[in-house]
């Protein structure tokens, strides 16, 4: 492991996307993206998905450049399209209009179509939050979940989540794949050389793999909940469900149609879909922070299933490795993160990330 200043990373990843094509802006943003997901110890959405940013610029999938517009709106709702930009670029600029149609109706429906790969949905549903508001993101991603009864990938991870602000700094955070993991997290044991744990995912066969090259390579992901006896049906259902939300509202590609992210950057558009909700639960039954708070505090008082993992609230884990992260000013990547990116920034011509002494 090596560890490196958080401003350095931010350096780093804005750099490369700058020497990619991207302006200063919206570099930055994706950068800050990137850093995000590390602070908060998903180490899969963060520095990992880099290069995938960089080549998707490069090989003509992304136009940083381009600005984002808005084909329909009402008092409540918006459809936008993304103009193939950076994911964090139209996610800002969806996420913007949400909030501020919150002001006009309480409610605030944003769906984007022509889009690329926006990195950790939580970081787009605490956005909403930040401004005292429930926040929600979804998102439809490369065909990369089998349904339990065929080997054919029909639907991606598809992400969703819900984060919201209770009293005394409370924060209810959610931000989860249907699928019983997200693939950078098999890419994260690649990069290690670690096994997978069982219910991960299939093989070319169909079967389930701990091989993480080979999962990898056939992209091929167990739905939430594993198998049909274990309820994977119920992970297939909400991934489904999101598509709904994304590529089938905001006339983008879904399901099937999504072309697979590939490392090279070939392929073209991505033409990915997203939808972004702000909900003022002001409008609702007093209380709720308050209420929000109690419901957290009991479930961590809860007896664990084992004495040395205590029950967590839904965003504990984060808050704590965010606390650690500002706490040392600094992000740990492992050795084959370090090399891929000194790797990069030679292929770039940019200045390599310096490792803290």
């Amino acid at each position: 492991m090596g560890k490196v200043a958080t401003t350095e990373a931010l350096r780093f990843m804005t750099d490369c996307l700058k020497a990619a094509g991207a302006r200063a802006y919206p570099a930055h943003q994706q950068a800050e993206l990137l850093l995000e997901a590390d602070r908060l110890g998903h180490p899969s959405h963060g520095l990992n998905r880099l290069e995938y940013y960089v080549n998707d610029i490069l090989g003509g999938g992304c136009q940083p450049n381009n600005q984002p517009k808005i084909l329909k709106q009402s008092p409540s709702t918006a459809w936008v399209d993304a103009q193939n930009v950076l994911g964090a670029t139209v996610s800002h600029f969806a996420m913007d209009i949400a909030i501020e149609k919150v002001k006009q109706t309480g409610v605030g429906w944003v769906t984007v179509k022509a889009s690329n790969h926006n990195g950790m949905a939580g970081f787009w549903a605490k956005k909403a939050a930040d401004q005292g508001l429930i926040g929600m993101a979804f998102t439809n991603t490369s065909p990369l979940l089998a349904p339990t009864r065929s080997k054919k990938s029909a639907l991606g991870t598809n992400p969703l989540s819900v984060v919201a602000p209770g009293a005394d700094g409370e924060t209810f955070y959610l931000d989860m794949a249907t699928t019983a993991v997200a693939v950078g997290k098999i890419e994260m044991k690649r990069r290690k050389g670690e096994t997978l744990p069982n219910g991960w995912a299939q093989g070319p066969d169909g079967k389930e793999t701990q091989d993480a090259e080979l999962a990898f390579n056939t992209g091929c992901l167990f739905p939430l909940g594993g198998r049909e006896e274990t309820s994977g049906y119920k992970g297939y259902g909400l991934a489904a469900m999101v598509e709904l939300f994304c590529g089938i509202s905001s006339g983008s590609n879904y399901g099937h149609h999504i072309r697979s992210w590939s490392h090279s950057g070939e392929g073209g558009s991505s033409n990915i879909g997203h939808c972004f909700v702000a909900v003022n639960f002001e409008n609702f039954a007093p209380g709720f922070k308050d209420r929000l708070a109690d419901c957290m505090t009991h479930w961590r008082n809860l007896d664990p299933a084992d004495e040395k993992l205590p029950v967590l609230a839904p965003g504990d884990k984060e808050k704590e490795a965010a606390q650690l992260t500002d706490a040392s000013g600094t992000v740990s990547y492992v050795e084959q993160q370090i090399k891929s990116s000194s790797a990069l920034a030679e292929r770039l011509k940019v200045t390599p990330m310096e490792l803290c002494r």
